[in-house]
């Protein structure tokens, strides 16, 4: 029988964070963590990004079994709103979470944490799956702030099996990518280089920066940098992910032309396609999808088991992914 218990962290309180940070990454492994719910993501500038953090915690025979962190944001009427592993402020919120959840050994846990939480507030689920979602849903009435968005992903089995991602795709995207890589290898052979280690990678993120927001600007929108604490965070998070090999940036050129970086997590033999930056698409030839292409071989080489487009729709998506599944963002209530 686990007893749940919720208490707060002081932010300021170093030694209280370094010793979750403990407790934490001794759960990770039997619990199965995402990167999302991994402490290198919840714990980037933990101190900063939770100004008033509720953690939840579930302890059998001595042992810890699951745990949550949470945010309260109070409010001038109503209850507060208690958000799961994020800030619950735009700004701070910007560096998307994905894949998120409840740490726990026993999913049946979840609904005893989750209600232990709402006594303190109202809670946000941001991109949550199974089983958390089906605990929210039994545990409170939830309504959906947005609708479920679907989660493409390539099975690299079958790549390994096909002998590249190639034959998995439709005649029409074949010859489609076979002549674009042809056009872009006129001007020298195509490769690919990983950031050897933090200081590389955060050259290469902030290369990336520039050619992502050019970009979106052009296309009227205001791009994932325009948030100046996302630059940050994810400079934070390489500082702490390239040592445990669980981020990669990947610089893809044709010759001495540049055509783009990727910015990859990888998690228990996952890759996850998390931002990108391409020099454009020229002559309906799409950049991004050849940089794609190039990864997704570079990591069935590799033994990896999943190349994971994270949530939303793109025709690149599309085109490459096997199967999908869903994320949801939601809020529940007592």
């Amino acid at each position: 029988m686990a007893t749940v218990t919720i208490s707060r962290i002081e932010p300021g309180d170093a030694a209280a964070w370094e010793a979750l940070g403990r407790r934490w990454r001794a759960l990770e492994p039997l619990a199965g963590a995402s990167f999302f719910t991994s402490w290198t993501w919840v714990g980037c500038l933990a101190a900063e990004r939770f100004d008033d953090p509720l953690l939840v915690a579930a302890e059998s025979a001595g042992e810890t079994v699951a745990l949550a962190l949470f945010n309260r944001r109070r409010r001038w009427f109503g209850r507060p709103r208690l958000w799961l592993h994020e800030a619950g402020r735009h700004a701070l919120d910007s560096p998307f979470i994905e894949h998120n959840g409840l740490l726990t050994r026993d999913p049946a846990l979840i609904g005893d944490c989750l209600r232990a939480a709402l006594r303190h507030g109202n809670l946000v689920l941001s991109g949550v799956e199974d089983p958390t979602l089906l605990a929210a849903r039994a545990v409170g009435k939830t309504w959906r702030r947005e609708n479920p968005r679907p989660a493409p992903w390539l099975d690299l089995d079958r790549v390994r099996e096909a002998g590249g991602v190639l034959p998995l795709l439709s005649a029409n995207a074949r010859q489609q990518l076979r002549r674009a890589r042809r056009a872009l290898e006129a001007t020298g052979p195509l490769a690919l280089a990983r950031a050897a280690d933090e200081s590389e990678a955060i050259a290469f993120l902030r290369e990336m920066a520039v050619l992502h927001q050019a970009s979106w600007r052009a296309r009227g929108h205001s791009g994932a940098f325009s948030e100046p604490f996302f630059a940050r965070f994810h400079e934070a998070l390489l500082g702490r992910a390239m040592p445990r090999g669980e981020a990669e940036l990947v610089r893809i050129t044709a010759g001495p032309r540049l055509l783009g970086l990727l910015y990859n997590f990888v998690h228990d033999s996952r890759v996850m396609a998390y931002q990108s930056g391409f020099a454009g698409v020229e002559a309906g030839r799409s950049i991004g999808q050849i940089c794609h292409w190039l990864a997704i071989d570079n990591h069935a080489a590799a033994g990896r088991s999943v190349y994971d487009f994270l949530a939303g729709e793109a025709r690149y998506k599309s085109r490459f992914a096997s199967a999908r599944t869903e994320m949801h963002w939601l809020d529940l209530e007592r």
